[in-house]
């Protein structure tokens, strides 16, 4: 293995897990880290829709945290494109800063976003020989009848089931055309929850929406399944605490240059709603209050009812370490994090 050294960059790096990768930067000692990201409330990516993001929250997320240098997301993409040296040189760029809503459905935004700047940023980190790791998605693999494992060789036969999902697959497309696979490395995050989550708003994870929703009228809001081989509340999904995911990540930078290409990141576990959400009610001493309510309309077509990170490329690649256990992660997420309303590394 060989150790991160030398200058940092965290595109999205206020943001959840690009925020939970700093702090897990500094655990290994490392300081030396450029982070970019929006913090200003007011700004827009050339006057599209604003992020709609809690910048209070990003900030927070950023409070306890060491790093060299903070740079509004523009501006560095401005700089950097006028002037490729504008930053200085870099040994390792992970590029977090993306749109991530899942109902995010402007194109214009989503185009510039997460194809024109991840175009711009893998070009660049490639000229100065830096190792370029970025954010893909399981939306990628839609609604999963191509299957969910992440060899390249199939990557054209995914059909993802909304706009964002589309955008993160065309990115992921681009870069196998230009031959970047062997390269770079794409990460396919699957459910991730966990601290640092709060500026998110809707987009939370359900144990932060939960959590809420105990505190303040003691039941859980899941939604009903419209699926006939599913149950209400066990619809099923790959959680993935943000400490492992962050580890995970690391893990393509600690590897060398050797190990490119698509991987999934997940537990390699698919969980019920209902197993995700129970331990929240252990962790807080109350016993489990269910509603179910209806699905949106607007997410009947969209929504996903099964998903399970192959996770044999990954071990594959030297990764060994185990997974934190579903009920260990959100009693963890629950008792250390939201309870006490604390950030990672506070």
């Amino acid at each position: 293995m060989t150790p991160l050294s030398g200058r940092i960059l965290v595109t999205g790096g206020a943001g959840f897990i690009g925020s939970a990768l700093v702090w897990a930067l500094n655990g290994r000692g490392l300081r030396d880290i450029v982070v970019v990201d929006f913090i200003e409330a007011d700004k827009r990516w050339k006057g599209l829709i604003p992020l709609g993001e809690n910048s209070a929250d990003k900030r927070r997320n950023l409070s306890p945290l060491h790093y060299a240098e903070f740079i509004e997301a523009d501006v560095f993409r401005d700089a950097i494109a006028r002037r490729p040296s504008a930053y200085g040189h870099f040994s390792t760029v992970f590029h977090l800063g993306a749109c991530s809503s899942t109902t995010q459905d402007n194109g214009a935004y989503l185009q510039e976003v997460n194809i024109d700047y991840s175009t711009l940023l893998a070009r660049w980190a490639l000229a100065q020989g830096a190792r370029f790791v970025y954010a893909s998605s399981a939306a990628t693999y839609g609604d999963g009848s191509a299957g969910m494992d992440d060899k390249d060789d199939h990557l054209d036969r995914l059909a993802p089931l909304n706009a964002y999902g589309r955008s993160k697959q065309a990115f992921d497309l681009f870069a196998q055309s230009q031959g970047w696979l062997d390269r770079v490395v794409g990460l396919k995050y699957f459910n991730v929850f966990g601290p640092n989550e709060a500026h998110k708003g809707d987009m939370r994870s359900l144990v932060a929406k939960a959590h809420q929703q105990i505190l303040a009228g003691g039941s859980v809001r899941l939604f009903k399944s419209e699926h006939p081989d599913y149950r209400h509340g066990e619809q099923m999904r790959d959680f993935l605490y943000v400490k492992d995911a962050v580890e995970m990540t690391l893990h393509f930078a600690d590897a060398g240059r050797a190990a490119g290409g698509l991987f999934n990141l997940g537990s390699g576990i698919a969980s019920t709603w209902l197993e995700l959400v129970r331990p929240i009610f252990a962790a807080l001493g109350r016993e489990p209050r269910i509603e179910f309510v209806a699905l949106p309309e607007k997410l009947r077509e969209k929504y996903q009812y099964f998903t399970r990170a192959d996770i044999g490329k990954l071990r594959a690649s030297g990764y060994a370490r185990p997974v934190t256990p579903l009920s260990g992660a959100v009693a963890d997420y629950v008792l250390n994090y939201l309870g006490p309303d604390r950030r990672l590394g506070q």
